[in-house]
């Protein structure tokens, strides 16, 4: 397709804001360079304005679309030279080739420019749009209908218009290069121009002869020089390569290193598809055997036939059909043969009618050709497919026969694996294969609902005098997502005269998935007396999309349609826009595996490259059993990151499965988790009603990115866990292999100084109660969408994998997620416990130590930072060596209090909400719930009583208290003017860890103070 396909870049720039002065009297005189692909365009030069504003749209032609994503766009801002002697340089923007959108899904957005360097002095933005068009090649019957004479002409006159454009640019190479190259540019000049001449020369002198010897070849040999006269880039970057030798700037050197480093990525993810990449896992061999067709000696059509392939105790069939052509691939573990020898047949079946008019079956066989195992190549990628030859079957009855078909020992990095027979997958199962399936791409949909007007409430006479006023709200739905406005009164003049006009000014925010719903329904209902006003549709296709709040969406007023008898009831004035500058969260906030927004324009290029080996499985637990004798289990792995899902290929009835699959992901935010789930595939085999089972969770485990090294491979097994009603129980252990590719340092860096979310979940936040809602609405999406792919991904995989039940209540993870504000703290009351240990002089040297070290901070406090950094340096360089530098830490059971945990509690996980178990034991539940809601009011209560303290001896509700606090206050102040602040602090630390024999064991005075002044505590009923 891409061959057959003519695509243009075009990059509007639209306009800029607050550029850094750069002529010396305040203002710039800015103009844009864009280079794409070896391109290079320019737009006018906006004299004296720090907001200049183009409007320009400048045209790139894509020379391969298929790579078109791993270019980069690259906007230099510069200041005409004409006008000021100061930097050229205003700032750059460089912008991947991915988040390019097609025609008519762009939008603009405005892009921070970039440093040159560290000392660069830029500041401001510009907007623009980049976007591409797709348009249809000119035919090449037009091409040939052209006379030889016109084509010769174009041929002579094609290198004329190279030569203009190289002047063109040319002139604005010298525009934008330094003065101290201008006489370098002037010695390269005359050797530039002498080059399209020597073309010119060579194309001219072949024209006669092949005009008058081969006029075929030449009418259509001119479609390819116009294509080179139209796309001069080809020529620029060719020119690129020797830019040190031509004298350009350094920094278009630099853009090119840049590029090619951005463009490692995908090379290692093609490389990866191609199966050269498959390092982290074992190779496994298999017997590939393809069947490709088979010629009888006797040509009779009419009878079906297939072939068998028998190796030992090991059979499978090709399909039956009436042509000769199979082409099917078939892959055998190498170590689940007992034999050494392949034996394929070939039968035919004919229709044979009994004695009693019926019809049978009966099969015959056209031959059998045998292969030794042992003499079977072997074919490793990237070398070519085996190209299947024919074979005689041997056979006494029907001799003459042919089967066309390749046999050879691969492992499962061979394209064929994917779609062949697979033996240890139960053959062409579709619910046991490998996939990959992708999430469905989100965005919020914001509709802001304003007022109405004309209101036609259609009440009765009675009706007016008897409802004083009228209560209103909108209804707005989308798909099965409904939200309701606040409700509004409308006055017992507006409702007499049967039409209002309400206002409230209140947003709707909506999960809205691609491809959309066609429309979204906005209804005015009356909850007076329960009817429907008037609706209207919003076609989703006319909603415009934003990328942050820059700009307004645009108000609009929609018609309300009644019933049949009320066509026009009114109006709606509402704002739709479709939020792109967000990330929809799909999955818990904690476990993200993906912040980047919705919309495509603002997307960033990836940082890294994740690749995870799923090795295999050991000691599994049968799940389920098989002819109601003997347990098994048929294991795949799912692994999530991002919106990409993989699935690897069920091994049925093993214990100890091997998978060996390996995928890569993008990366573009280190700090994000990988989620890896085990199950057992219960959807492939079908009860006696005909309807699928279920998966059954085995276990997950989750690995976060940023406690990988980089270019590091971890290879460890993990201890699989699953919580049941029964209890916690260990399933087995999964062996993966994990590694984060990573090219560049700085950009690790930089994304750890940068905000995780988009700029819009910052500037116009959501409450946190909405972002529950949403969150789990997009949950739901994104468990229908998978549920509906083929072969589907279960519901509750979906819903394991994304922990969608993690707001439920579950008493075992209040007890986690106690234990750990417990261990928290700990570290403060190791503190704590040492500051007592010196105070009472446990250990007397080191506390004779830290009088001197008092003195110190006393005299020299200058010093106090450099030491605690100097200190948390020398702590944390000691700590690197004793990290954990085997094993990542993935899901750990024992923090998770799986072992803690009483039955009924796990019993009350697993119940749904409402709860559906007998009323007695929800009883015991909520008095159980009830026991510890009374410890945690007590806890506030104790909480809010310390700071009713504080303000009572501030607001004189016990006039002693606050009395002797004023005289304290009045002597302290007159003891500080006289005593230094040093000499203060010294003496406070000396008589805090004085020596015990000092020491009261009483309460000290100020805590009983404290403890004297009222609270509110005895106010409350």
């Amino acid at each position: 397709m891409a061959d057959n396909v003519l695509r243009k870049l075009i990059v509007e720039i639209c306009s800029a804001r607050n550029l850094m002065p750069k002529d010396g009297q305040g203002t710039a005189s800015a103009y844009a360079v864009v280079d794409f692909d070896g391109q290079r365009r320019r737009t006018k030069t906006k004299f004296r304005d720090l907001n200049p504003q183009w409007d320009e749209k400048l045209e790139f032609f894509v020379h391969d679309t298929s790579t078109m994503g791993e270019e980069i766009l690259e906007i230099n801002l510069c200041n005409d030279k004409k006008t000021g002697k100061r930097s050229t340089f205003l700032g750059k923007v460089k912008i991947a080739g991915s988040s390019f959108a097609a025609a008519g899904s762009e939008t603009l957005v405005y892009y921070p420019l970039e440093k040159r360097s560290v000392f660069s002095q830029i500041k401001g933005e510009i907007g623009l749009k980049a976007y591409y068009v797709d348009e249809n090649p000119p035919a090449p019957p037009a091409a040939t209908e052209q006379k030889p004479e016109a084509a010769a002409a174009t041929v002579e006159k094609a290198p004329e218009n190279p030569k203009a454009e190289e002047g063109k640019k040319e002139t604005e190479a010298a525009k934008t290069e330094e003065k101290n190259e201008g006489d370098k540019k002037k010695e390269e000049k005359p050797k530039k121009e002498a080059k399209p001449e020597e073309k010119k020369t060579d194309a001219a002198a072949p024209a006669p002869p092949d005009t008058k010897a081969k006029t075929p070849d030449t009418a259509a040999a001119p479609p390819p020089p116009p294509v080179e006269i139209k796309n001069p880039p080809l020529p620029q970057k060719a020119e690129t390569v020797k830019h040190n030798e031509l004298g350009i700037k350094p920094e278009n050197v630099n853009r090119q290193d840049l590029i090619g480093s951005d463009l490692q990525l995908p090379s290692l993810t093609r490389d990866q598809n191609r199966g050269g990449g498959y390092d982290l896992v074992d190779r496994m061999p298999f017997l590939y055997i393809r069947v490709a067709k088979a010629k009888r000696a006797k040509n009779d059509g009419s009878n079906p036939i297939y072939a068998k392939l028998v190796i030992g105790t090991n059979g499978v069939k090709t399909r039956s059909q009436t042509g000769n052509d199979w082409d099917q691939v078939f892959a055998f573990e190498k170590e689940s043969l007992n034999s050494t020898s392949l034996e394929v047949s070939v039968w035919s079946e004919e229709k044979v009618e009994k004695e009693d008019k019926t019809m049978m079956t009966t099969e015959s066989c056209l031959g059998t050709v045998s292969f030794d195992l042992q003499e079977v190549p072997k074919r490793v990628p990237p070398d070519s497919p085996l190209a299947p030859q024919w074979y005689t079957l041997e056979s006494e009855k029907s001799p003459g026969n042919d089967v066309m078909l390749a046999v050879w020992l691969g492992t499962q990095a061979d394209e064929a694996f994917q779609e062949a027979w697979q033996s240890d997958s139960g053959g062409l199962i579709p619910e046991t294969r490998s996939k990959v399936y992708l999430s469905p791409k989100l965005w919020y949909l914001r509709l802001t609902v304003i007022q109405t007007q004309d209101l036609q409430l259609g009440l009765g006479s009675e009706a007016k005098s008897k409802i004083p006023t009228t209560e209103l709200y909108v209804k707005a739905q989308l798909g099965p997502q409904v939200f309701k406005t606040a409700r509004t009164s409308i006055g017992p003049s507006a409702s007499s005269s049967g039409s209002g006009n309400p206002t409230w000014n209140e947003d709707l925010v909506f999960v809205a998935s691609e491809p959309f719903e066609p429309f979204l329904i906005v209804t005015v209902e009356d909850i007076t007396n329960g009817q429907s006003i008037g609706q209207t549709k919003i076609h989703m296709g006319s909603v415009e999309r934003r990328n942050d709040d820059r700009t307004e969406p645009k108000s609009r007023w929609f018609n309300l349609v009644g019933d049949e008898n009320k066509p026009y009831s009114g109006r709606i004035h509402v704002k739709v826009c479709l939020e792109g500058g967000y990330h929809v969260l799909d999955e818990a906030a904690h476990v993200t595996s993906d912040v980047r927004p919705s919309a495509k324009q603002l997307a960033k290029p990836p940082i890294g490259l994740l690749e995870v080996g799923i090795r295999g499985a050991t000691n599994l637990l049968p799940v389920k059993t098989r002819d109601g004798t003997r347990g098994t289990t048929d294991a795949y792995v799912v692994a999530k990151y991002g919106p990409k899902w993989i699935r690897t290929r069920t091994i049925l009835d093993r214990f100890n499965p091997r998978w060996n699959e390996q995928y890569t992901w993008d990366v573009y935010d280190p700090c994000t988790v990988l989620t890896i789930g085990v199950f057992d595939n219960g959807r492939y085999k079908q009860d006696e009603s005909g309807k699928q089972g279920r998966d059954v969770r085995v276990g997950k485990i989750r690995l976060r990115l940023s406690t990988l090294d980089m270019n590091r491979i971890y290879l460890n097994s993990y201890t699989l866990t699953v919580i049941l009603p029964s209890g916690a129980k260990k399933m087995g252990e999964i062996e993966i292999a994990v590694r984060f590719s990573c090219p560049s340092w700085l950009s690790i860096i930089q994304t750890y100084v940068t905000p995780m979310l988009p700029r819009m979940h910052y500037v116009r936040p959501l409450g946190p109660a909405q972002q529950d809602i949403l969150r789990h609405t997009a949950m739901r999406i994104v468990t229908a969408r998978l549920a509906r792919s083929e072969p589907p991904l279960g519901q509750e995989v979906v819903q394991y994998m994304l922990d969608t039940d993690n707001h439920v209540w579950s008493m075992r993870r209040s007890k986690a997620n106690w234990f750990r504000v417990i261990t928290f703290l700990s570290r403060a009351a190791t503190i704590a416990r040492w500051v007592h240990g010196i105070r009472t002089w446990v250990h007397p040297p080191t506390t004779v130590l830290v009088h001197l070290l008092l003195v110190a901070i006393v005299l020299c406090p200058h010093l106090v930072l450099p030491t605690v950094f100097m200190y948390a340096f020398l702590i944390l360089a000691l700590r690197f060596r004793s990290r954990g530098r085997v094993k990542v830490n993935s899901v750990d059971p024992r923090l998770s209090c799986v072992d803690s945990v009483a039955p009924d509690e796990l019993d009350e996980e697993f119940d749904g909400f409402p709860a559906t178990r007998p009323p007695e034991v929800v009883r015991i539940r909520y008095d159980r719930l009830r026991a510890l809601a009374g410890r945690a009011q007590t806890l506030l209560g104790d909480v809010a009583a310390q700071g009713e303290r504080v303000e009572a001896l501030f607001n004189w509700r016990d006039p002693r208290a606050t009395c002797i606090f004023v005289v304290f206050c009045l002597f302290a102040s007159f003891l500080f003017y006289i005593v230094p602040f040093k000499v203060f602090v010294l003496g406070s630390g000396f008589y805090y860890i004085r020596h015990p024999r000092f020491r009261d064991d009483m309460p000290s005075v100020p805590v009983n103070f404290f403890r004297r002044l009222p609270s509110m505590s005895d106010q409350i009923l």
